[in-house]
């Protein structure tokens, strides 16, 4: 069924709008008052993500504040690994941590793709949320990259520099190889049960990938991820769900990135919105890209330089309004009504008038 509200789905396909949709990473969070009470509620950020109604809750609480175009899954992108028997957990403070992180050649080697029934409250998530959207507006389903997903896995909790994970990279690959092959399998089957639960579009989130050199990229990083995107099921009509790709830090790689079979680019805010969308904005849409602390000033300020983002995107098709990262828990919730009602509006006088 076609949203009510479908202007996402079209931008993604590169397809005339009436204004520029906006969602943003991190919309459901600790930026929002109603968001802590019920994590509070819950009793853990794990026990909120394994709660279908409560997922489904905080998924919908931006949408109740905010008219934005999207709502996008409430998890997280460890679930994938702590099915394969990692041990995830959060400390207070200190971020995820796995308590069976692959440290040694004998845990590679038996890294396998978990059974997906062990992740049937995402899935029962996505179609709770389903339900409660009520065809209002699309719902973004999501996994982490098969190099992200390594780098917690390798490393056993986040890191400044991720180490361990790059000199296995130098002097292992082989290694780094067959985690990120295990992780695209398990990635591509976990996908296509979002999808099947009722996701109307996708998304990488390659947190990490801007770790890499080059060479390092394409084959850690892209490869995996193109092989994701070529694997995914097709629709029951032979259509796909519209995909995204994000690599922070990726901005010197658009060219290898745009070729990668996504259906958009996500851009982090180092990157010339306008010096890509001349270069590719033909090709694939282009998702971006306001820095996430600009969020954390003044109504005025935000409005400014979403202001001028809407304009760099110009009128063409094929532009999702998004933040370059995601929100800041320091985030005021009404810097982010001011955004939401800047893109809107801005971006109907640009598209009205044909011009920037």
């Amino acid at each position: 069924m076609t949203p009510a509200n479908d202007t996402f789905l079209r931008a993604l396909r590169r397809e005339p709008v009436t204004h520029t949709p906006v969602w943003l990473m991190r919309q459901a969070g600790r930026y929002l008052p109603e968001y802590n009470a019920t994590r509070a509620k819950a009793g853990s950020f794990l026990a909120l993500a394994q709660d279908p109604e409560l997922c489904a809750e905080v998924t919908l609480q931006p949408l109740a504040r905010f008219p934005l175009d999207a709502a996008i899954l409430f998890s997280d992108i460890l679930t994938v690994p702590d099915a394969m028997g990692l041990g995830l957990s959060f400390a207070t403070g200190e971020g995820p941590r796995f308590a069976r992180p692959l440290h040694d050649e004998a845990r590679v080697r038996a890294l396998t793709v978990p059974d997906m029934g062990a992740l049937r409250y995402v899935f029962d998530a996505v179609a709770c949320i389903k339900r409660a959207l009520a065809g209002r507006v699309p719902l973004i389903g999501f996994a982490g990259s098969p190099f992200t997903l390594a780098c917690y896995m390798i490393e056993g909790s986040g890191s400044d520099d991720f180490g361990r994970v790059r000199r296995m990279a130098y002097a292992r690959p082989d290694l780094l190889d067959r985690i990120v092959d295990i992780n695209a399998q398990a990635v591509t089957a976990y996908l296509d049960a979002q999808v099947a639960a009722g996701a109307d579009a996708l998304m990488l989130f390659d947190t990490w990938g801007g770790l890499l050199t080059r060479s390092a990229y394409e084959r850690f990083s892209l490869r995996p991820m193109r092989a994701i995107l070529g694997a995914l099921r097709p629709l029951h009509d032979g259509a796909r769900v519209p995909t995204i790709v994000f690599t922070k830090g990726g901005g010197g790689w658009l060219d290898a990135i745009a070729a990668c079979g996504a259906s958009a680019i996500g851009l982090d805010w180092t990157v010339d919105l306008a010096a890509a969308r001349a270069r590719f904005g033909a090709s694939v849409a282009l998702q971006g890209n306001l820095d996430p602390l600009v969020l954390t000033t003044d109504p005025e300020t935000v409005a400014r330089e979403a202001a001028a983002i809407v304009r760099a995107a110009g009128p063409e098709p094929g532009h999702v309004f998004n933040l370059g990262h995601g929100i800041v828990p320091a985030t005021p919730p009404a810097n982010v009504a001011a955004l939401v009602e800047t893109v809107h509006n801005v971006s109907r006088e640009i598209l009205r008038a044909g011009r920037p």
